[in-house]
Order: C-alpha cells, then structure tokens, then sequence
C-alpha cells in the first residue's frame, strides 16, 4: 500500500549514508556511493586521506571538484577540505532506468597541476510507488472462451530500480481470474489474467477486478487499476499478429509524422467478429512518443526522440476483433543517435594576464564533453597555428593552454584566443570558446633616442637660459617603465664647465643656455646626455650633442699697420721718379670674429691730393695712380678706411704720412717753406729714432707673446678642436696677408724710419713657426707685377 508523505519524509531524515572507497580492477579511479535524497551537506569522504595526501595539502594547491557540464553535486569544506554533499540528489533524474548510477568526476589540484578520476555512486529509495497509465481498463471476453486462455493487461511503471522497482502483480479475489506475473528480456515485469473457469454471460455479463502492482521496497508501495470485463457472445477466434516480436530503428532527428514500424494481425472469423482495430496496448513512458492507425497498424511518431534521454523503446500492441477477442505483439524500437550535440567546454582556470619574458606558463584548464555517443562523442581541441600557445592534454578529456615561450609585449600586448573543440561526427559540430589574454609590461627595453648625435647651433652673445634644443628618446615599454628622465652626463674633458654652461630639463629633454657664449673664446663643445626609465631595474642611454656657436660680428677691425699709438707716425718715402703702381705702403688689419665678419676690405676716404694714390680693396696696398711731377706736394696725408662685411659691418681708419723725395740718401727733407735751411734737422733726428725703436720694440714683444699664448691653449683644446683667445690687445683669428690684407700670426713686421740711414724700410722676416707656408708673390688682377719693398 502506499506510503503518506509524512511517512517518506522521516524515512528520508534517517537515512544513512554509504561510503564506501574501492580501487576497481583496471578502472583506476575512486568510487564513493551515497544513497538518492541524502540531505545536502553530509559528509562523504575524507579526500585528503583516499588520496594520500598530507595534511593541508589539498587547500594548499587548491584543490577543485569538477563534474560535467558544471554541475557540481559534491563540495570541499572549507576548513577540513573533506568531501560533503552539495544538493539533494534524485537518481531518477539523474540517471532514469539507468543501473547503477554512476556520476564521475575529477579533483583538480591546480599548483602544481595534477588529477585525480573519481565516481559517485547513487544508490536508488523506494521513493516512487508502482502507476498504470490509466485508471481502467476494459476486456472483453467471449462466453466460450475456454479456462486457461491469457488477457494481457497494462503495464505498471516505477521509476525506480533494483530491489525498489516493481516485483509483482495481484489481482482481486474472484472465482474465474487469476493473474501471473511475467518478466520479460528486459528484466520488467508485466501481468497476464489467465482464466480459470469459464465464464457464463446469462449468468454474469460484467465483472470487476482490481489488478494491484507491488514493488520490493521495505514496506512495499502499490498502484491499482480496475478492469472491467464484459461477456460476449461465442466468437471463436482471436485476432493473430504475423509476428510476436517486431524491431524497428528510428534516428533521433526523424521528423514528426515518420513512419516507425507496421504491424499486421489477421481474424479468422467473418463479419463484424473478423474486423480488427490496433491500439498500443502498454508503454514504459506514460508520456508515449508513439501513436498507432487503429485501422492500418502504422506506428508513427507523434514526438520528438531525443538518444541522450532514452535509447529505446518496448510497446505493446493489441489487435481486437468485433467479437471482442484480441491478439497482442510487441515492438522493440531503437533509437539512433545523430550528431545533433555540440561539444561543450568548460573552463576550470583562467588567467587573464601574464608577464611577459617569462617560459612556458599556464594560461588556462579547461575540460570538454559531448553528450551523444560513439564517434559522435570524440572530439579535437583546437587553436589557430600562428599564436604562441600550445594545448596540451592532461587528463581524460582535460586540457591546459600554455604559453609556447616567452611573450614579448612589444611586439603584442593582448591576445584573443579562440579554442576550438570539435567532435567527429557527421555533420562536425563545433562550438568555440574566446579567451582575452593581456600580455603585462617588464622593463626589458632600454631607451633609445631618436638621434645618436645632435647637433645645435647657437648664436654667440645669446640671453642666459635661452633655449636651445631639445633631445629626445623613447621607450618601448609601458608605464612607469616608459617614462624617461633626461640628464647631463659628466664631461670626458673636466676642464669643461658643462655645468656652468648648459642645463637640461629632467621632464622633456629640453636643453638651456645658462650664460652668453663667446665665440672666439669657445666656437664649439659637445656633451652627452642620458635617459634612464623609471622601471626595476633602471634602464638607459646616451647620446651625443654638439653645440656650434655661431660668429657675431662684435669685432671691429684692428690695425695692425701702420701702428696708430699716438706717437710720431712713420712716413714712407715715395721717390718722385716712381712708375704709375709704384708700391707705397700696405695697410695690414686684423679682425678676431670669423667667416665673413672678418673679411676686410679697405678703401681711401681722404687724401691730401686726390687721384695721386690708390688703395687695393682686398689687401689694402697703396700705389700710386699715376706718374710723380715735381708740382705734386712733397708731403700727403692718407686716410684709409678698413671695413668688415658683417651684419652690420664695423670699421676702423688709419692716417698714413707719404714723403716724396727724389732719392733714398738723404735721411730727412724738410718742408718746401724751410729747404734753404737745413740746420734744423738734426734736433729731430735722435727723438724719432728712439720713438721709432720703442714703437718697434713694443709691437715685437706683443707679438711674440700672442704667438706664445695661442700655441699653449692650442694644445688643451684638442678634444673640441676649438681656439683660445688670446689675452693681449690683439684679436685671435688672422688671415693670410697675401689674400686679405689681414696679418698671420706667423710673422712678424719691421715698420720704421731707421735712423742711421734717414730710408723707410718695410720688411717681412722670416717665419718664426717654420711649419707654416711661406709668403707668397702678390700678383695684380691684371697680371703687372708689384713689387714690395
């Protein structure tokens, strides 16, 4: 008889668990049983001891239960790590008529990675109590029907199993029927009234019977169903099928409609008692995927199949004839599995970055399955050939993606990786799981600036902290292993004060000027500068700047000949009987800035006749310009004019004296206004010999000191190749006499009246340097020839 709820309840509350821990021969893996319905939370097993393990062990490299399709019936305490029920389980949903129940699953031990196959057994309640498919059924028996002839009768059903599911049918008390009960391949059991004494339909037309279904549960549950049985009149012959036992294969994905199976039976009576209608007679799913033409035989279906819920099918068919009579066969249908389930992943760890630079490392764990069957249920894992990831497999439908070497950020910052899992049916299904992979930045790049030498050109005279140039350099990396610090490096020549001259901002590479150059004393320096990222450890580089100091023109000329001290001038002495081009004297200047600041050109402003004398431009050579007389004046005063071509140009003048005599003998000629007395003269003979040698004197020592000067910072500037300016009044940057009319500083002048002779005499000694070139023959535009004195 049936339980009451109240009942199955506390049967439920004290049930008690079987744990039990096997090795199965050749299966390798862990079984633990547990019976359906357990309260969830029950303790099932101490994991770290069926695994061997050590204490802590399991928390340590964080151990994980997976089971498939993520469902997770089992859970680890989280302060003992033993094995606990996570939820009610009902074994009839899990597994149906399946026997035994067997869930599997894995332990995931994921550092370092390891797994370990297990199973969860759930045994099976008397939780369900036995049902028909309808509360009556109707037979219909002839009256001449003889005692021993069998009625089948509707099958029971009980989701249960074993010992719990249906064992036996009984039938009410009565004095003609009495019920068997009979097991079929299967294993079910089904009923069958036989007749035991012949029936009388004037005596009794109708019977009722109650057909009860028990199963072997401790106590038993029952179902009932009430047959009435209606007596007719003699037809003496049942409907026969062609064939007791019809088998029949249906594919899963057969449409609505589709012709299963038809079966056949035949009556040999006439008339009415020889019509035959089909019905299903039993079914083991009161929900029946299949209907039968009562008229025809044909068995159609009439619901979706589906091979992963059932694999096949038992129904019963009953012919009956107009007599009542009735025949019964059975089908066996086959369900065909067709590849109609994708794979499915699932992913037990997943990291979402990695560093980059390091060897192989693990960027997921993940599992696959697929519920159909056969070739169907193979499947390949997959992912695209050109990224640097191999899968490899671990366990039994397990996989682990990991990196195939070092990662370089560089070149790929983030990865989007696509696992394809593929079964082998037909059709292939395939289903596709992305994972987004960051690649995280090391300081493995050191800077590098965009230039490995600069250059930079600043104008002489420039404002303090005035801007110069920039540096620049980039890095590769990201973050703080980007971000680049600028510096001065120390110089390789300590005697150049980079401090005092430059600066650099540390935040852009941005160079100043802290003090106004000069570019005669430095025309030019270089200097390295660094860049270190602020990644661990510190990376850097280094690049080269040269800095070039342009020429201002803040020189003005400087004459060098003829000396202008304030003292008597010299006076060069010009024979009347000179030719036209006759050299007179030469005006030799010097400028100290460079290029074209110091090209001089010279020009006469003032003369005491003009048209009598003329001045070279480009080496500032006076002539004459044309033949002496005797009417020219004895005495004239040459003002000259030397000019720069800067921006703007600067300029110095000097007066020459010119003496016309008719001869080199006498040492003095007076004025035209005095010739008739020449007792004068020999007072100033002695004071401009002395003024002359003192003159001389001073302009030889001064040259010989700037020579000395120049060739001792010649040697301390080779690592710039830069020039010293000299410390003396004369500018430090002369040019070849025979091109410019400049003074090089390789020789040295005689420029004087000689005193014992009364001659002027002008004269180029030899070269004090002997490796400097020798003067060279000046030649005019038009190819006369000059001569110098």
């Amino acid at each position: 008889m049936a339980q009451t709820k109240g009942h199955r309840k506390k049967r439920q509350a004290v049930t008690f668990i079987i744990l039990m821990l096997l090795w199965e021969a050749g299966s390798g893996f862990i079984q633990y049983s547990v019976l359906e319905e357990t309260e969830s939370g029950t303790f099932v097993a101490n994991l770290t001891k069926d695994l061997g393990l050590g204490s802590g062990e399991l928390a340590a490299r964080g151990a994980r239960v997976v089971f498939k399709g993520n469902r997770q019936h089992l859970q680890l305490d989280p302060q003992t790590y033993d094995l606990l029920l996570n939820e009610k389980l009902d074994r009839e949903e899990l597994c149906g008529p399946t026997e035994p129940c067997v869930l599997p699953f894995q332990v995931l031990l994921e550092n370092p990675l390891q797994f370990f196959q297990a199973a969860l057994q759930v045994g099976d309640i008397n939780d369900h109590a036995p049902e028909f498919p309808a509360r009556d059924m109707i037979l219909k028996i002839s009256e001449i029907t003889a005692p021993g002839k069998i009625f089948p009768l509707k099958v029971a059903q009980d989701l249960d199993v074993g010992s719990n599911g249906l064992q036996s049918y009984t039938v009410s008390s009565n004095a003609h029927f009495r019920v068997l009960t009979r097991s079929r391949s299967d294993g079910r059991k089904f009923p069958e009234l036989v007749l035991d004494k012949a029936l009388d339909r004037e005596e009794q037309p109708e019977l009722r019977l109650t057909l009860t279904a028990l199963d072997g549960g401790s106590p038993p549950r029952s179902g009932t169903i009430e047959i009435q049985i209606w007596v007719l009149d003699s037809n003496d012959n049942a409907p026969e099928f062609a064939q007791e036992l019809y088998e029949a294969q249906v594919p899963e994905n057969s449409s609505l409609g589709s012709l299963v199976t038809t079966v056949s039976a035949r009556d040999l009576d006439a008339e009415s008692f020889g019509e035959v209608s089909y019905a299903l007679l039993q079914t083991d799913d009161v929900d029946q995927p299949f209907e039968i033409n009562a008229i025809t035989g044909e068995i159609r279906l009439r619901k979706t199949l589906d091979f992963e819920e059932f694999q096949s099918y038992h129904v019963d068919v009953e012919a009956t004839d107009g007599g009542g009579l009735s025949g019964k066969c059975s089908i066996v249908i086959q369900v065909l599995d067709v590849n109609d389930n994708a794979p499915e992943l699932a992913m037990s760890s997943l990291s979402s970055a990695v560093p980059e630079n390091l060897p192989e490392t693990v960027v997921a764990v993940f599992s696959v399955s697929d519920a159909d069957s056969g070739h169907n249920q193979q499947v390949i894992c997959s992912i695209d050939d050109s990224l640097p990831f191999l899968l490899r497999p671990s366990a039994e439908n397990f996989y682990t993606l990991v990196t195939e070497g070092p990662l370089d950020r560089e070149s790929q910052a983030e990865y989007n990786i696509t696992i394809t899992v593929t079964d082998l049916g037909t059709p292939r299904l395939e289903t596709q799981h992305n994972i987004t992979l960051l690649v995280s930045d090391v300081n493995d790049n050191a800077p590098a600036f965009t230039q490995t030498a600069y250059t930079l050109f600043l104008r002489e005279n420039n404002s303090p902290a005035l801007h110069i140039g920039s540096v620049s350099a980039t890095d590769s990396d990201a973050g703080a292993n980007a971000q680049l610090t600028y510096s001065l490096l120390p110089p390789h020549d300590p005697r150049l004060p980079l401090a005092s001259l430059v600066s650099i901002n540390a935040d852009n590479g941005r160079l100043f000027a802290l003090r106004a150059l000069d570019f005669e004393a430095l025309p030019a320096f270089e200097f390295r500068v660094g860049a270190t990222d602020r990644g661990s450890p510190a990376l850097s580089s280094q690049a080269l700047v040269r800095v070039q100091v342009l020429d201002a023109n803040d020189h003005a000329p400087f004459v060098l000949y003829p000396l202008q001290n304030g003292s008597a001038p010299c006076t060069e002495l010009v024979p009347r009987a000179a030719e036209p081009g006759y050299l007179v004297s030469k005006v030799v200047a010097v400028d100290a800035d460079s290029g074209q600041n110091a090209w001089l050109s010279f020009q006469l402003l003032k003369a005491t006749e003009p048209g009598l004398f003329g001045v070279w431009a480009h080496n500032g050579e006076v002539r004459t310009a044309r033949l002496l007389s005797e009417r020219d004046a004895a005495r004239h005063r040459l003002l000259v004019l030397v000019r720069d071509h800067g921006e703007p140009a600067l300029s110095a003048s000097v007066t020459l004296h010119v003496l016309l005599v008719d001869g080199f003998s006498q040492p003095h000629l007076p004025l035209p206004e005095a010739a008739a007395d020449p007792a004068p003269a020999d007072p100033l003979t002695v004071p401009l010999v002395i003024a002359l040698a003192a003159v001389s004197s001073l302009f030889l020592f001064s040259v010989l000191a700037f020579i000395a000067v120049r060739l001792c910072r010649r040697s301390r500037a080779a690592w710039v190749g830069g020039c010293s300016v000299p410390e003396g009044p004369f500018p430090g940057r002369l040019v070849d006499v025979s091109g410019t009319g400049t003074l090089s500083q390789s020789y040295q002048y005689e420029v004087c009246l000689t005193g014992g002779s009364g001659a002027s005499e002008f004269k180029f000694l030899k070269p004090i340097l002997p490796n400097f070139p020798p003067q060279e023959t000046w030649e005019g535009n038009e190819g006369k020839p000059y001569f110098s004195e």
